[in-house]
């Protein structure tokens, strides 16, 4: 009752003032049950617009401007009688509504809920619904709308499902704009989708603020136009198409030296094809592609043929109807002054499917079908309350049915609860929350150059569907713009990182925007936008373009390939050659070249250079345990006997000649034993150093993954690389003091004497094995064997070569000085 009391003082000054200019444009019928409807006008200029010079601001008094007082004196008026405004009280039993339907704007439609509400009257909106804070508002309201978060998450599966990351969003500045971003930024940003800007529609309301108005529409506009983005979000209400309109056409009242680009509009199911009068011959190509969301609906068999045969023959007809006439046929009733020369006069019956869909559509649009349906609602609701109550008394007077307070709180459960198929067999019911329980439809828009326009639905999004189903395109019947060649526009901030490269961040631009870096080595990416390159498994390797990974073959040194052949021939070539030379010897063993030098150390120096030949062959061929255990101990111990024969060789010619000279002490010296002990010491040392290397660690096979990018190494793991190390460098201390002695006694005088040729056959040893230091540890897989084998045949050839070739020539060629005789001759 204070709540009453209240807006009767408020009201009140109202009453007694009068309100200077009454509603207009307004139309009643009598019944037992009036659904009353209340719907945006369109406004009136009452000059002609020539753009021939500037407009001036007086135009645009009229043009935007709104006060919500209109509202509530509209919506009081509905509750009130007798065409009076008396808050609070009713008289009159002959207009009895029931409900209201509302729309499409949701600032009108929360003006009216704050009379509505008072009163209990259900009120149904078929565009766009505020955010009802107050919870006992929100039970008197009803939406022929789904939930707006259905809208935007198929806004969002649309970008995706086309691969738009880079977008561009405008908005209206109106009551659902709070709602609209608090919910679309945030799912827009999880799914990796940026906002290149977010601003709102310039709202001009008085005709004051134009100039300034104007102003931030020119900086919009170069705004979108110099943003890379090709597609565009906009969220509006029906009458956004208009301000749409002049947004685009900026260029042509304004100097904006910004060229127009194409872009995809993605518009929202509250927006329609609304415009001015003056906008009637306006370009509409820029619509031509566009993709909107739009509340399902369906052809109503007799909606366009009732449409079509509606004409103006009673006077009786609202002032809005006939208004509207004027504007959509540009004629005038004889009774109105017509402004131009050329006016027509309008006779009622003109046919409205005569009219360019530009201007007025005879099809059932999105918004016809939410209303057609919200009257059968109310309709469904009305029939199932009245059923409940049969065997009730209802309350009757004068003919017509007077519903109460306590009857429309009871209308409201019914309209929760409703739920009919309509005339085109389709489900009418609303959620728990009062919203439709429907689906959206997605229309392309197609214009033509005579200024019509195509709605084509290309395709659905349900939010009750399974998630692979929510969102259904028939990218086949999509119209795209010519400025994109119709086909499919890509929206991005860069092009996409292909396969190979990786994405970097660039600084200070959203996280979609960024740089294409290569893989670095050894890694890959074989997907687009990667945002890191991963290595390979261990068994695969990268290919050149770094997208894909290539499966490592198996490399070892084997007796199938040229390599491998080459040396192994090698080896055997030189293993002949030495059993050659070491028959000869045994031939010619009693001659005094072969006596001369010590036979026994001969003989050893021979079968342990024909062994390191065939130990090379140990190093070819698939590594296994056993090779692997025994290859790098025979070759040390081998090498090891063949030294240190070439070092008790030298040794015995040194102590020969110092023994030659009176009263020397070094006569005892001289003989087997020492030369014998010399050998057999040295093989026991290196023996010993391998046989602690095979008992603590020894090799075994092993796979090499990363010393070769495309291949697997297999090879022998030398276990300990100390005791390696420990084997070669024995041998090659044994080989240093081996060529020093041989240097030392080059100059001995004996035709036999082998000092220079051991000098020669150490310095080539001794080099090899240098030059082999830097060349294996350079190389890699099979290679750093093969050089292995290559320094074991080199110096096993150069100490055959430089020790027993002379003395071969000797023997076979030159037998004449294979004699005593030429012996005693080089000692005096």
């Amino acid at each position: 009752m204070v709540v009453f009391v209240v807006l009767e003082l408020v009201l009140v000054p109202l009453a007694m003032c009068k309100v200077p200019l009454p509603i207009l444009h307004k139309f009643q019928k009598s019944g037992d049950l009036i659904i009353a409807g209340v719907i945006s006008q369109i406004y009136l200029f009452t000059s002609p617009i020539t753009f021939e010079k500037r407009p001036s601001e007086e135009l645009f008094d009229e043009l935007f401007y709104f006060t919500p007082s209109w509202t509530y004196l509209a919506s009081m008026e509905l509750l009130s009688t007798q065409g009076r405004l008396i808050p609070n009280y009713k008289c009159d039993a002959q207009l009895n509504p029931v409900s209201v339907i509302t729309g499409p704007n949701s600032d009108i439609c929360l003006h009216m809920a704050t009379i509505l509400c008072i009163y209990k009257m259900p009120q149904i909106t078929y565009g766009s619904a505020p955010k009802m804070d107050n919870k006992t508002q929100s039970v008197y309201f009803h939406r022929m709308f789904p939930n707006q978060m259905h809208q935007n998450m198929g806004i969002l599966h649309l970008l995706l499902y086309f691969r738009w990351t880079w977008i561009g969003v405008l908005f209206v500045d109106d009551e659902t704009k709070e709602e609209f971003l608090q919910e679309i930024i945030p799912i827009f940003s999880q799914n990796d989708i940026c906002i290149d800007f977010l601003t709102s529609f310039p709202a001009i309301t008085f005709a004051s603020g134009i100039a300034l108005k104007l102003a931030e529409g020119v900086e919009t506009y170069k705004m979108v136009m110099q943003s890379t983005a090709n597609i565009l979000v906009l969220h509006g209400e029906i009458q956004t198409m208009i301000i749409l309109r002049l947004f685009l056409q900026l260029p042509e009242l304004e100097d904006i030296p910004v060229k127009a680009k194409g872009k995809i509009w993605i518009l929202t199911a509250q927006m329609d094809f609304t415009s001015l009068p003056f906008q009637r011959n306006w370009n509409i190509s820029f619509i031509h592609g566009a993709i909107s969301f739009a509340i399902h609906s369906v052809e109503l068999s007799r909606f366009q043929k009732f449409l079509q045969e509606k004409s103006l023959t009673s006077e009786q007809e609202d002032g809005f109807i006939r208004h509207f006439w004027q504007q959509a046929f540009l004629c005038s009733f004889s009774k109105f002054a017509v402004d131009k020369e050329d006016g027509e006069i309008c006779t009622g019956e003109e046919k409205l499917e005569a009219l360019p869909r530009s201007v007025f559509e005879t099809i059932t649009t999105a918004h016809s079908y939410s209303i057609y349906n919200g009257v059968y609602a109310v309709a469904h609701a009305l029939q199932d309350m009245l059923f409940s109550r049969f065997n009730r008394r209802a309350i009757i007077h004068g003919g017509g049915w007077n519903l109460l307070d306590q009857e429309w709180r009871e209308l409201h459960a019914f309209l929760r609860s409703v739920s009919f198929n309509n005339s085109a067999g389709e489900t009418i019911s609303f959620n728990q929350n009062g919203e439709l329980v429907t689906e959206f439809d997605i229309v392309n828009w197609v214009t033509f150059p005579n200024q019509s326009f195509l709605r084509v639905k290309i395709g659905k999004t349900d939010s009750t569907a399974p998630p692979d189903k929510r969102l259904i395109v028939h990218d086949n019947s999509i119209a795209w713009p010519s400025l994109f060649n119709q086909v499919q526009p890509v929206s991005v901030c860069n092009e996409n990182c292909p396969s190979g490269y990786s994405r970097r961040k660039k600084e200070g631009k959203p996280f979609c925007c960024y740089d294409c870096l290569p893989c670095p080595a050894g890694k890959i990416s074989n997907e687009l936008d990667m945002n890191k390159c991963s290595p390979c498994p261990e068994r695969q390797y990268p290919n050149k373009k770094q997208n894909l990974c290539l499966a490592k073959d198996i490399s070892f040194l084997s007796y199938g390939e040229p390599l491998g052949i080459s040396l192994a021939t090698v080896a055997l070539f030189f293993s002949f050659i030495t059993v050659l030379v070491l028959r000869i010897f045994i031939k010619h063993r009693d001659t005094p070249i072969v006596k001369a030098n010590n036979r026994a150390l001969t003989y050893s120096l021979l079968i342990s250079l024909l062994l390191s030949f065939l130990c090379a062959l140990l190093f070819i061929g698939q590594p296994e345990k056993v090779t692997c255990l025994f290859r790098q101990t025979a070759f040390g111990i081998i090498f090891s006997v063949a030294v240190s024969c070439v070092l008790a060789k030298t040794v015995t010619v040194i102590l020969a000649f110092m023994a030659t000279k009176p009263g020397s002490r070094m006569r005892r010296w001289v003989g087997k034993k020492l030369s014998n002990a010399i050998v057999l010491s040295c093989a026991l040392l290196q023996a010993t150093l391998c046989t602690v290397w095979l008992a603590t660690s020894p090799p075994f096979p092993d796979f090499d993954m990363h010393s070769m990018t495309e291949k697997i190494v297999l090879e022998c793991n030398e276990g300990s690389v100390t005791m390696l190390y420990c084997v070669l460098g024995f041998l090659g201390f044994l080989a240093i003091i081996s060529f020093t002695v041989a240097f030392l006694a080059r100059k001995l005088p004996d035709s036999f004497n082998e000092a220079k040729f051991i000098t020669f056959s150490m310095l080539v040893f001794c080099s090899v094995w240098l030059s082999f230091v830097p060349t294996y540890l350079s190389t890699k897989g099979k290679y750093m064997v093969a050089v292995e084998i290559f320094s074991i045949l080199a110096s096993s050839a150069g100490l055959l070569g430089g020790i027993f070739f002379p003395k071969c020539y000797i023997i076979e060629l030159r037998p004449e000085l294979n004699k005593r005789g030429q012996l005693s001759k080089a000692k005096n």
